[in-house]
């Protein structure tokens, strides 16, 4: 019992602070008129008959207390009879002891009307809407016209990628535009900014979702302006060797010497170190060969240096080279270098070929380098001989050795892998490389 009466209690604050809300303020007079009331009550019923949602009420005045019955369809509908009761001069007091109905159909009633009026509204708007639609698909479909033609577009752009990011941005253009048109047209211009303003947003966390394909496209843009490769180019991106087939919106295609296809992201490929071996038509090729220490370097320098200007593959210039590269245990290392026209010769095999030779009037001038001997001495054997003391020193006099032919050293394989990627770049695949495309 406590408890329910300490419930209580604390109840009779919040019915109190009920039954006061939207009680009239002022001076109470002393003196009961009935036509008063009456009057209180005719005009209370006036105000509400011509509002809608006050059908079921009724109304009782009683000494200027002012009594409400009925049913609303909502609470704040029942709530406005104070507003308007408190406003009627005389009331002193308002009981509203008025329920939100639990009738189906009266609930549902203003709905159906709601929907009426929409649907005639609707309507009515309909010409003008459509109006509005052939404006924006006329402004649009004029903006893709024009998008849609060669010139000027690749007379602008430096290659067709850019011509297409072009189109791309003329259309989106011609769009907006005709949504502007549109909406000015149904007075609703104020719905473009909301409308601007969620892209912006949902743009911002789609750019962040695919960072890594905004880069990828970027650096696609890039790489088609500044070309730092043509098509059929030796190239080496990020240790990838081979020939360059097509340059996508999305990756540099390659063919290694292996045959295998290498696909490299062009933001790799923008941000890598990018050697070109065929921009120069000039390649040097290096080897390193052995001779004997006791040799005469310089001896073995100028026959080394004659035999590869002897080859008739070699450049004259730039000039071959012959150097003293180090010295080991039983070897001096020889280092030469010799230019060739890579267009015409093949770069291994011209190497292969300097190397024979080399080797060869080495041999034959006898100042190779020899296999080195080890001797073992056990404890009291006399020491031998050294053999080099012994060995009789070769005599170099005049031109040493009869010249051997060279064989053929003919860049066939890079010219078979230039067909194998025509063949390929002949198929209709996107590609924004150009042959006669300026290089960086």
């Amino acid at each position: 019992m406590r408890i329910i009466a300490l419930m209580l209690c604390l109840l009779l604050p919040f019915n109190a602070q009920a039954q006061t809300t939207g009680q009239p303020s002022g001076t109470i007079n002393v003196t009961d008129d009935a036509a008063q009331d009456a009057a209180i009550a005719t005009r209370i019923r006036d105000i509400m008959g011509e509002l809608e949602g006050f059908e079921d009420i009724t109304v009782s005045v009683s000494s200027g207390i002012v009594t409400l019955r009925g049913h609303t369809l909502d609470a704040p509908t029942s709530q406005r009879l104070n507003d308007l009761a408190g406003r009627v001069e005389g009331v002193v007091a308002i009981e509203n002891e008025v329920t939100e109905t639990t009738d189906v159909v009266q609930r549902l009633n203003p709905a159906v009307e709601r929907f009426k009026a929409r649907g005639h509204q609707i309507i009515a708007f309909l010409p003008l809407a459509m109006i509005a639609l052939s404006l924006l698909i006329l402004i649009v479909w004029f903006g893709f016209f024009i998008a849609r033609r060669q010139q000027p577009w690749n007379r602008l752009a430096p290659n067709a990628f850019i011509a297409d990011i072009y189109r791309q941005v003329l259309r989106l253009v011609f769009v907006i535009g005709g949504l502007v048109v549109a909406l000015d047209i149904l007075n609703a211009t104020a719905l473009l900014s909301g409308i601007l303003g969620a892209a912006g947003i949902v743009g911002l966390a789609i750019g962040f979702a695919v960072r890594d394909t905004v880069e990828n496209f970027i650096a696609s843009i890039m790489l088609s302006i500044r070309q730092p490769f043509r098509p059929n180019d030796t190239v080496e991106i990020e240790g990838d060797t081979g020939k360059v087939i097509r340059l996508t919106s999305r990756a540099t295609i390659l063919l290694s010497f292996d045959g295998n296809h290498i696909r490299i992201p062009n933001s790799t490929v923008f941000k890598s170190r990018i050697v070109n071996f065929s921009r120069n038509a000039e390649r040097r090729f290096t080897l390193e060969l052995s001779v004997a220490p006791e040799a005469d370097l310089a001896h073995a320098q100028s026959l080394a240096l004659s035999t590869l200007e002897g080859l008739p593959f070699v450049l004259s210039t730039p000039e071959a080279s012959v150097w003293i590269e180090s010295v080991g245990d039983s070897w001096v290392n020889m280092g030469m270098a010799a230019w060739i026209n890579q267009n015409d010769t093949s770069i291994v095999l011209a190497r292969s070929e300097a190397i024979r030779l080399v080797q060869s009037a080495y041999d034959t001038a006898g100042v190779s380098a020899k296999v080195p001997a080890y001797r073992v001495l056990h404890e009291g054997m006399a020491p031998l001989e050294r053999a080099s003391e012994t060995a009789p020193k070769p005599e170099y006099e005049g031109p040493d050795v009869p010249p051997i032919a060279a064989q053929d050293v003919d860049a066939r394989e890079d010219k078979q892998l230039s067909q194998i990627i025509d063949q390929e770049r002949a198929g209709e695949h996107v590609d924004l490389l150009r042959e006669n495309a300026d290089q960086e």
